[in-house]
């Protein structure tokens, strides 16, 4: 075989070696393996409880709403017969030992005063006015609060809308039921801690709510349940007011 025969050969086996390793995939060599996922950090174990804390009180004062309502043709009529009796109330609750500062205005309303039609067959017809005057009375002491509704219904009142007993001391025991809700989120979270194997650290968190009862009492009166000849003097039953407050505290353990 020529010389020059046999280099042409070597040399096409040589290319298609050269082009297949050319052609073979490549690693990237540029690429770093992904860090190793580091586990979260771990908080230090807590106890966290609810503690309930309650005081009850004897109320020794109250407010109570006295509304006048009249009705007239016209209304500058029926708010002159307010007027009129309206002040005689006042007078009367005045003279029980109440001082104007504590006799306030809440409420003055003026409203057309409808005939409505059964049959709904025509419209609506004006024959009057309604005017409605309501005063708010804070009564103290609270054994006063029977002789204001008799002697308000007496003197032309025609309507008690509501009755609020309250207590002097209403702050001093909200401090004193939170104090024992904190009492009690404690002792329980001591006793948690215990059970445990363990006791409590440092005070985390410390937060509370509270709730004040009862809510006012809602009482309607009118003018014919003492209006009649030696009415027995209206009976006040106030009970207990009852002030809760809730805290819920989170403490560290060891």
């Amino acid at each position: 075989m020529p010389v020059s025969l046999v280099v042409r050969r070597l040399g096409v086996s040589t290319l298609a070696l050269i082009a297949a390793f050319v052609a073979l995939p490549r690693p990237a060599a540029a690429q770093q393996p992904a860090p190793a996922m580091q586990p979260p950090a771990s908080f230090p174990p807590q106890v966290v409880t609810t503690g309930t804390g309650e005081v009850r009180l004897v109320p020794d004062r109250a407010t109570v709403l006295v509304a006048v309502e009249t009705r007239a043709a016209t209304a500058k009529a029926a708010a002159a017969e307010n007027a009129r009796i309206q002040t005689a109330t006042l007078n009367a609750l005045q003279e029980l030992g109440i001082p104007r500062e504590r006799l306030s205005t809440v409420g003055f309303d003026v409203q057309p005063d409808y005939r409505y039609d059964p049959q709904g067959q025509t419209a609506p017809k004006v024959i009057g006015y309604v005017v409605r005057n309501t005063v708010r009375a804070e009564v103290r002491p609270l054994d006063m609060l029977s002789r204001v509704l008799d002697a308000a219904l007496a003197s032309g009142a025609n309507a008690i809308s509501g009755v609020q007993f309250e207590s002097s001391k209403a702050q001093e025991g909200q401090r004193q039921a939170l104090a024992n809700a904190v009492a009690d989120a404690r002792a329980q979270a001591e006793s948690m801690a215990k059970a445990a194997g363990g006791s409590l650290a440092q005070l985390v968190e410390l937060n509370s709510s509270q709730i004040y009862r009862p809510l006012p009492e809602r009482m309607q009166m009118q003018a014919a349940d003492v209006r009649a000849a030696n009415a027995p003097s209206t009976p006040i039953n106030p009970g207990e007011l009852v002030i809760m407050a809730t805290v819920t505290g989170r403490w560290a353990f060891k």
